[in-house]
């Protein structure tokens, strides 16, 4: 019972001193600690007052900075996201991030950021969600984006980027959600967008963009999980291929204010799962098919200022239409 009791009283002595050495050894990677201390110089009294201390993940009783969470890896903590939003930084997208090589979150959305994106962020290879948006970024998206190959979201809108979209985006097969809408972009959208088998959100509304949906959807099975797809504000020109059909997990279609024309082929009408249509600001003719007045799921469909004649039911039954009498040409 004595040798029991002593053991007993060795652990209760030795146990914090076990528990310390855990502590001390379970430092913060000295290269986020030196990256995360370049952003907080470079960032506006509105973060820098929330972080203290000189360690990003919380020392000597002091919490991890607000917006910064850590990972044990080992005998180290390393920074995995980065959320630093809404807090009015101003400058140029702060370099030094894309030296936070265990990233996998970062979001710096709802800012004032300038300039262009570093061609450094494809360095941030374990990012899966990227959030940018609502910021004044510039210039073109960096080809090496396409190096982060575990990206699931990327939100770049409400920027002032340009350029053309780089097909290197394809180069993302984990990619799910895309929006790049409100920025000044030009050219076609690249149809190697449609090899991106996990995509079911594409938004490149409120652009300049040129082309026709013939040439988004040329490849064979493309687009297979997209639900949404963003197409507003631009300058597409051509008809509604019937092939667009084949996209049969599509439920929103926004094709408003565009340059499109023709008839609406019959197939679109039969798409399963479409729940919201948007024809509204084109130069579309014909009629509208029937089907699409009973169609089991549409909800919304937007066709103001076009040409169309009415069909045989101009009012849905099962749905509320966006139409008018001044909708129609005779």
């Amino acid at each position: 019972m004595a040798h029991v009791s002593s053991i007993l009283f060795n652990l209760v002595i030795l146990l914090p001193l076990l528990l310390n050495v855990v502590v001390v050894h379970c430092k913060t990677l000295k290269r986020d600690v030196k990256a995360l201390n370049e952003i907080k110089a470079s960032l506006g009294w509105r973060v820098v007052y929330l972080w203290i201390g000189d360690d990003p993940c919380g020392d000597n009783g002091l919490p991890p900075w607000s917006g910064v969470t850590c990972t044990t890896q080992g005998d180290y903590r390393v920074v995995t996201s980065l959320e630093v939003y809404a807090v009015s930084i101003v400058g140029p997208f702060p370099t030094a991030v894309t030296n936070l090589l265990d990233l996998t979150r970062l979001d710096l959305h709802n800012n004032k950021l300038t300039g262009p994106i570093p061609p450094q962020i494809g360095r941030l290879k374990r990012l899966r969600i990227l959030n940018l948006r609502w910021n004044k970024l510039q210039d073109v998206i960096p080809p090496e984006i396409g190096e982060l190959k575990r990206l699931t979201h990327l939100y770049l809108s409400f920027n002032n980027l340009k350029g053309e979209i780089p097909k290197e985006l394809a180069y993302l097969p984990e990619l799910e959600y895309l929006h790049l809408h409100e920025n000044r972009f030009i050219g076609r959208i690249p149809p190697e967008l449609g090899t991106l088998t996990n995509l079911r959100h594409l938004d490149v509304g409120n652009n300049h963009l040129v082309g026709t949906i013939r040439e988004l959807i040329r490849i064979e099975g493309c687009f297979p999980l997209l639900r949404n797809l963003y197409l507003n504000n631009n300058y597409l020109t051509g008809g509604i291929p019937a092939q667009l059909a084949n996209l049969t997990n599509l439920e929103i279609l926004y094709l408003s204010f565009n340059k499109m024309s023709g008839t609406i082929p019959p197939p679109i009408a039969h798409i399963p799962r479409l729940t919201y249509l948007y024809l509204d600001h084109n130069q579309f003719s014909g009629r509208i098919p029937d089907a699409f007045y009973k169609h089991p799921f549409l909800k919304e469909l937007y066709i103001e200022s076009n040409s169309f004649r009415p069909g045989v039911n101009p009012i849905g039954i099962h749905q509320v239409l966006e139409v008018s009498d001044t909708d129609f040409l005779f």
